[in-house]
């Protein structure tokens, strides 16, 4: 089948889902592949024309899960909490219909749903860090080839850093940033402040960087 498929790894993803959901419904299949949510995840996923998938709690295995059931020829991973823009299909297709891009991943333009000067610094961050390091959030999306995918090993079974173990193994030169906005919730920068949430998600990462074990960093991460 040709087109492409979202999935999206959900837990106790009500309240955010529905926006989601609704951003993506020009997708040609949508898979919500939720870990065991106990507040109508599932009722929601269902009645907003979602196929949904059960499967262990951690986003890697869940990613995993999700892409073992896409029939589509594209993949595209999105988180529950991110709302892409209209423009998100004209992106994909223009991105897919190039020959050259099967062997190649592409993300969408960080943004948040803040006004503040710390949501315009913070996205500046990520645009630098995903231009210099190759190393987008998965916030961001990951669109990607099915040949690709099954190429590099799909997603690794993790319940944190499954997004960095991915596109470091897709490389920089083989990364793009399409135009359209992946908007994401900034809740969790707000609830836990600017400065300490991103110094986390720094050291997370400098953690993981390091050889630290994934069930280490994930109790520091909060996962």
């Amino acid at each position: 089948m040709t087109g492409v498929s979202v999935i999206i790894p959900a837990l106790d993803a009500a309240r955010c889902l529905p926006r989601c959901l609704e951003a993506v419904r020009a997708a040609d299949a949508v898979i919500v592949v939720d870990g065991g949510s106990r507040d109508g995840t599932v009722e929601i996923a269902r009645q907003l024309g979602a196929t949904v998938v059960e499967a262990a709690r951690g986003r890697g295995t869940q990613l995993k899960a999700g892409s073992e059931t896409a029939l589509t020829e594209w993949l595209l991973f999105l988180h529950a909490d991110t709302v892409l823009e209209p423009s998100w299909r004209a992106d994909f297709e223009a991105f897919a219909s190039d020959p050259g891009n099967e062997r190649r991943a592409a993300v969408f333009t960080f943004a948040l749903d803040d006004g503040s000067a710390q949501a315009r610094r913070l996205e500046a961050i990520v645009r630098w860090r995903g231009r210099v390091l190759g190393l987008p959030y998965g916030d961001q999306g990951l669109l990607i080839s099915r040949v690709f995918y099954d190429e590099l090993g799909g997603y690794a079974a993790l319940v944190i850093m499954e997004d960095v173990d991915l596109v470091r193994r897709i490389g920089r030169a083989r990364l793009t940033v399409l135009p359209s906005r992946a908007l994401t919730s900034a809740e969790r920068w707000r609830r836990e402040g600017w400065t300490r949430r991103s110094a986390r998600n720094l050291a997370c990462l400098g953690l993981y960087f390091a050889g630290v074990p994934v069930r280490v960093i994930q109790r520091m991460y909060g996962a």
